[in-house]
């Protein structure tokens, strides 16, 4: 017989174990140490290391009447209890920022993984955003968190007997998980709203997980009222079609922005200035408070410029095929009159998305274009990554080079308390090479009787029975250097090029005197075939009788499995296609516990990496790099390469006392040096500074009249600039040619002549642009000089500006004027997207060539 109703039945607390509850619905015992060992210490057989929440679900009557008139355990609960309450009040390195910082930040991301207990991620973004949400904790920093409840979460992986994955989507049951129905005064549950075509409605109602100082709002659409197609929306992470993919992103920002407004109504938190977007799928965000600004009274143009004022957006993907686009009739058809942005001009709104500046399609819908377009400011999550986003969205800055599109910067990092073995947090500066290289061992012990524990699930799992699992006893060596590589499975991280040499991986692993070992685990994406094909075919080597005591796969990779992975590892593997990754945060969790990484120069190693920390696998590059064979066996050659010669050696090679005194250096500098600019904390702080403090003064200066006034200023910009032109340019009395030389500390005037098409002198800025040139006359490393107005205008209107350059440099020069637009609410002078050149390459008006 099957249940027609699932319900949780709780345990009633007496009045002494109150303080459990708070404690168990607060996801700061996830990375709490001491709370989480109070509930391990009451955990019934069989529940140790459980989420507090199942463990108070599962404490019979009689053990909570024990605990009741237990005083030690008592003593405990109260230090947590105020412990917790402190964290929670007390001011922290926010409260201490000027007074101009936000009041609130709304911070958007359709993932979140904060713990393995609430499991509403599927992979780094995810994680990413767990990490921002808890150090934004940590540093007092006041954020509101909106997200999706998925009742099937992302997916369970497992193997089929050939090595094939499979996926099972158990049902989450919010009631066993540590979160809280937030409800209206009246103690009915709190719901917001969408409107969909024909005359049908989105209805979800709103649970929170307190994750430290931060409400994480996680919409949830499995209520009666919705229909079943409807009640589905929030079924399961990156599932469905693209219309279901379409209601999600929605329900996640249009309804987001809904559930904050409600949130705060109900709480008394304060509203958020800021709102940020991780990512295009939230994007629609920004429509829904362009709806609310027209609601009180602003036109379209003057609410879009507010909205702009007071967004970020962080965009995460490298390649254009990683970002959601929708057909634009469906979005129409659901944004519409008849929609959930009922009088928002329909018009407008798809020309937000228009991908066609960027080379795309005419009909689909991007929601990254949207997202940019709807945010004053952006950046990406490293900074190689940063150069790689300013070069594929160049096309909605036509007038600028792609250094100079705004999008700047900040790299990702990781939480320290979440991903640190207590081990290795324990460990001082002034620890022995031996205690060092003693924690190590330890760590690498402990995974390597995890491993064995969750391999033979796996093979039970695959069919097999206790008869022949024998074998996996022996798994894994506790003294032999051990390698993870854990991550998704898309095809650019390149799972299996470990495996493009088989029998060169079997020599490094079956090395009679530096043998390697490896422990491998990822999830493919339900739909890639071409995922699940690369994960049999490692599954299928690591069946291998030969090699099966050294290499791994793990299936089902997930928080928990990470954080005893880390820093049981001594090296983290990373080898995708530079420059795919944009960012990668697992070798930074691997990095606090004093792994080394081993990664092809991508994402954040590019931006850090240094001989001290590990090993950078060289890339090939030109011709090579066009044929993906040839490419893929040279940079596996030069990964076993690195292996076997460079980083096997060094772990092996062994001082009297037997401890690797090389191989600790590079792991007491990788915990120093680089341990300090991985962490989150680090990351939040660069958001607030560099980000959200700007974005909430740009929207505290933009009252209704400014609004206004700024829209109409771009609209009279915009009108005119067909008729901006810089129509003549002289640089110095003795450099007038095309080419010329100039002596190093010399100071040429520039002059030119300005045709403003109607605008004031204030309206612009004219610029003289100066940097080395290469064989095609492009500048690089260009600086720019700002060019005064000299006079008056001449009989064509057109108006002198003049400045003077400074030749500090030698070699090939060269020089370039442009005419911006500018304006004192510009956040970025490439902010409208609008230059003005001159007119030819060579000749009279053109830049001048300086040798």
């Amino acid at each position: 017989m099957k249940a027609i109703r699932r319900f949780t039945v709780r345990p009633v607390l007496p009045d002494t174990l109150r303080p459990l509850a708070g404690l168990a619905h607060n996801l700061r015992w996830s990375w709490h140490e001491p709370t989480r060992a109070l509930f391990d210490a009451l955990a019934p057989e069989g529940l140790a290391g459980a989420d507090p929440v199942r463990v108070l679900g599962a404490l019979e009557a009689t053990r909570l009447a024990a605990l009741a008139a237990d005083q030690e355990f008592l003593g405990r609960l109260r230090t947590a209890a105020e412990d917790l309450d402190h964290y929670l009040h007390a001011p922290r390195w926010y409260q201490e920022q000027p007074g101009d910082a936000p009041a609130a930040v709304a911070y958007f991301s359709p993932e979140f993984g904060v713990a393995a207990a609430l499991p509403q991620y599927s992979g780094g973004l995810g994680i990413l955003a767990g990490d921002h949400l808890k150090s934004a904790s940590d540093l007092g920093v006041p954020l509101i968190g909106v997200g999706l409840l998925y009742r099937h979460g992302y997916f369970r992986q497992s193997l089929g007997r050939d090595g094939w994955q499979q996926e099972q989507y158990p049902v989450l049951d919010p009631g066993e998980l540590p979160v809280t129905l937030l409800r209206e005064a009246d103690g009915t549950p709190a719901r917001i709203s969408l409107a969909l075509p024909g005359g049908r409605s989105l209805h979800a109602q709103l649970w929170i997980a307190q994750v430290g100082r931060v409400p994480l709002l996680m919409l949830d659409s499995d209520v009666e009222e919705n229909a079943p197609g409807e009640r589905s929306v929030t079924d399961r992470l990156y599932g469905g079609g693209s219309e279901h993919r379409l209601l999600q992103e929605m329900l996640l920002g249009i309804g987001g922005v809904r559930a904050v407004r409600t949130y705060t109504r109900l709480t008394g938190h304060p509203a958020p200035e800021v709102f940020h977007t991780n990512e295009g799928h939230a994007g629609f965000l920004g429509l829904e408070r362009v709806r609310e600004l027209q609601g009180a009274g602003l036109d379209f143009d003057s609410a879009l410029e507010t909205v702009r004022a007071g967004t970020v957006f962080t965009t995460h993907t490298p390649v254009p095929a990683g970002i959601d686009r929708f057909d634009r009739a469906l979005v129409a058809r659901h944004l519409g009159d008849d929609g959930a942005l009922p009088g928002v001009d329909l018009g407008r709104i798809l020309a937000l998305g228009d991908e066609t500046p960027l080379g795309g399609e005419p009909g689909l819908f991007n929601m990254a274009a949207m997202g940019l377009r709807l945010a004053q400011r952006a950046n990406g999550v490293s900074t190689l990554h940063g150069a790689v986003s300013r070069s594929m969205f160049a096309g909605l800055w036509p007038g600028f080079d792609a250094d100079e599109v705004p999008i700047g910067s900040i790299t990702n990092g990781v939480h320290a308390p979440t991903w640190v073995a207590p081990e290795v947090g324990r460990l001082t500066p002034d620890a022995s090479d031996a205690e060092l290289w003693e924690v190590r061992r330890t760590l690498r012990e402990r995974l390597v009787s995890d491993v064995r524990d969750r391999l033979r699930a796996s093979w039970r799992q695959r069919g097999a029975a206790d008869a022949e699992l024998g074998w996996t006893e022996t798994v894994l060596d506790p003294d032999v250097l051990t390698i993870g590589f854990a991550r998704r499975v898309p095809s650019y991280k390149r799972l299996t090029l470990m495996l493009r040499d088989k029998d060169r991986l079997r020599s490094l692993l079956l090395h009679p005197e530096r043998p390697v070992q490896l422990v491998v685990a990822g999830k493919a994406h339900p739909a890639d075939d071409g995922g699940k094909k690369l994960v049999q075919e490692l599954v299928r080597f690591a069946d291998d009788p030969r090699v099966r005591h050294r290499i791994v796969f793990l299936p089902d990779y997930g928080m928990e499995m990470a954080r005893g992975l880390y820093p049981g590892c001594d090296v983290w593997l990373n080898n995708p296609l530079r420059p795919l990754e944009a960012c990668g945060t697992s070798g930074m969790k691997a990095a606090l516990n004093g792994c080394l990484n081993l990664s092809v120069l991508d994402g954040w190693w590019d931006e850090w990496f240094q001989p001290d920390f590990g090993w950078a696998i060289p890339t090939a590059d030109g011709a090579a790099a066009a044929d993906e064979d040839r490419r893929d066996d040279l940079e596996a050659a030069a990964l076993y390469e690195l292996i076997e010669r460079r980083v096997a050696p060094r772990f092996y090679d062994r001082s009297p006392d037997g401890v690797p005194a090389g191989w600790t250096a590079m792991v007491r500098r990788t915990l120093a040096d680089l341990g300090p600019k991985v962490l989150a904390d680090r990351m939040v702080r660069e958001y607030v500074e560099k980000l959200y403090v700007p974005a909430a003064g740009a929207r505290r200066a933009l009252t209704p009249g400014r609004a206004r006034d700024l829209a109409a200023w771009k609209a009279r910009v915009r009108k005119a600039w067909p008729a901006v032109a810089v129509d003549h340019v002289e640089i110095g009395d003795d450099l007038a040619g095309a080419e010329a030389d100039a002596e190093l500390g010399a100071t040429p005037v520039v002059r030119v002549r300005v045709a403003l098409g109607g605008l004031e002198a204030d309206d612009v800025e004219v610029q003289a642009v100066t940097g080395r040139v290469d064989a095609d006359d492009t500048l690089t490393a260009t600086r720019t000089v700002t060019l005064k107005p000299s006079g008056g205008p001449d009989l064509e209107g057109r108006l002198p500006y003049a400045g003077t350059l400074e030749l500090d440099r030698t070699g090939s020069f060269g020089c370039t004027v442009r005419v911006l637009p500018a304006h004192p609410l510009l956040a970025h002078p490439a902010e409208l997207g609008l230059a003005a050149l001159p007119e030819e390459t060579t000749g009279e008006g053109a830049g001048v060539l300086l040798r």
